[in-house]
């Protein structure tokens, strides 16, 4: 695989997570897995259609999907190297009820991803498989996920870095905005584009640009307001490059440098951002990371004020296991991607959040995001 760049990013392959899968079934107290979360289908097959279940045994592995993913699915299946893995049945909604059913013959408990299925779709599969017993399980594919090899962590930097170029490209449009009265729809706009531009399939998630009173609202949407000079603007967003996100955030003071109350909430929530930068590496805990972060702004006299865990998981979604917040219990690995994301948000004066993506080393840490941190735009 070639990236924009022409250089040449390691080829994903799947084989391997099935067989790693296929070792944890027990510790699960299942002899078979029903995957329906369609990342964790594309994680363990490679096939990134909207619609598929992928039927885990211990000797076999099943894609089922219907006619408008025949070719596709026969291409990234092999493509991810699987092919001699993974066994494909395309039809009908029937057709692939009863090939399900015959994969599953033999099963004795066979787990559901309880996060994913609903009522309704619990009572077909425990009526589907007879007198099997079907049992709910929790973050089994997850738990694999959460650390990444090296074609995901070489996709994930690419994302970063179309995200990257994309901010430096329309930042620009900021520093203008006190005449030529840029809104923050516009500005969105013209971000997602550029990422677009750069080559990105799409973006990570829904872009936030927060000017003014609104940058104290930490998930804005953009709206017509006009960004103002002397204002602060969040802007909170990210790229998609085959599959993998990426996920940044930076505050800047259109017009230069920010003055009174909301200088000093930059200089803390940047001061915060970097300590928990500092304490990401293996070994350390999640919520030691949020500990971090959170005791500088306590000590400012902002605790309250930062009502947001400090960071979460990134990969094929833009939340991901685990958790970086007081309730964190994941300890962290090389390997595993983090988000070290604080902030203030004060009503009527603004808000700053400063935001890196962060993969763990087997020696400390190593950002994926690396546009600068200064203020003025």
């Amino acid at each position: 695989m070639t990236n924009t760049n022409g250089s040449r990013l390691p080829p994903l392959r799947v084989a391997g997570r099935v067989e790693r899968l296929r070792g944890r079934l027990d510790d699960a107290g299942v002899d078979a897995l029903v995957v329906t979360t369609l990342p964790n289908v594309r994680y363990l097959t490679g096939f990134s259609g909207s619609s598929g279940v992928l039927v885990v045994t211990a000797t076999r592995a099943l894609l089922t999907t219907d006619g408008r993913y025949r070719t596709q699915s026969a291409e990234q299946v092999a493509g991810a190297g699987a092919e001699d893995l993974v066994e494909i049945e395309i039809g009908g909604q029937q057709a692939q009820r009863d090939a399900a059913r015959a994969a599953l013959a033999g099963a004795r408990r066979v787990g559901l991803e309880a996060d994913n299925v609903t009522w309704e779709q619990s009572r077909q599969w425990i009526e589907l498989l007879g007198g099997t017993e079907v049992v709910p399980t929790t973050r089994v594919v997850e738990q694999l996920r959460e650390v990444k090899d090296a074609a995901e962590l070489a996709r994930m930097e690419r994302a970063a870095a179309i995200a990257d170029a994309a901010l430096g490209e329309v930042l620009p449009l900021l520093s203008a905005a006190g005449s030529s009265r840029v809104t923050e729809e516009q500005f969105a706009l013209e971000l997602d584009s550029a990422m677009r531009r750069a080559g990105a399939e799409g973006v990570a998630f829904d872009t936030i640009v927060a000017a003014g009173p609104n940058s104290a609202k930490p998930h804005h949407r953009p709206s017509g307001r006009p960004i103002g000079r002397g204002e602060p603007v969040v802007v909170d967003f990210g790229a998609l490059f085959e599959g993998y996100r990426s996920d940044m955030t930076r505050t800047f003071c259109v017009g230069g440098e920010p003055t009174g109350e909301l200088a000093t909430i930059f200089t803390v929530v940047r001061d915060s951002q970097a300590r928990g930068v500092a304490a990401v590496g293996p070994g350390v805990e999640a919520k030691a990371v949020d500990d971090a972060c959170r005791g500088v702004i306590a000590a400012a006299g902002w605790a309250e004020k930062f009502e947001h865990g400090t960071g979460h998981g990134v990969g094929l979604d833009i939340h991901e296991a685990p958790t970086v917040s007081p309730l964190g219990t994941a300890t962290l690995a090389p390997g595993v991607v983090v988000t070290v994301e604080p902030g203030v948000y004060l009503a009527g004066v603004g808000g700053v959040r400063i935001e890196d993506t962060l993969v763990v080393t087997e020696d400390g840490s190593r950002p994926l995001t690396h546009f600068t941190k200064d203020v003025a735009a």
